[in-house]
């Protein structure tokens, strides 16, 4: 999965948990794109068997989409309370997060996770 097709599960994720639901509008004014460009990546997501588009228009995760969101969310967060924690403005960490939440091999995420035990716990996140 590509980081495009990752920072589009993170945002859907994210607003369903802030708004209740998602449509394509909603995606589009949260990530800055155009309503074609967001209408195509959700269809490809769609066709992977990510997400699912309602009769209303509603965009849901499906159970492989949730799990999928949920764990580069979760990711992001680690990275960006990690990055805080050096001392890196909020916004910063969070933009590098991103970045680097998508860059970075599950072996290395997980490796992370292995070697600082005691920041792990007091960010919140179990090994």
């Amino acid at each position: 999965m590509n980081s495009s097709s990752k920072d589009y599960l993170e945002n859907i994720l994210i607003l369903t948990e802030r708004n209740g639901r998602v449509r394509s509008v909603d995606l589009a004014r949260q990530m800055g794109y155009s309503k074609p460009s967001i209408s195509r990546a959700v269809h490809l997501l769609e066709d992977d068997g990510y997400l699912e588009i309602a009769q209303n228009g509603n965009i849901l995760l499906t159970e492989l989409g949730y799990k999928t969101a949920n764990a580069i969310y979760e990711r992001h967060l680690f990275l960006s309370k990690l990055f805080i924690t050096l001392g890196v403005n909020p916004d910063t960490a969070s933009e590098d997060a991103g970045r680097t939440g998508h860059a970075i091999s599950e072996e290395t995420y997980q490796a992370m996770l292995r070697h600082v035990p005691q920041l792990v716990k007091e960010l919140g996140f179990e090994v």
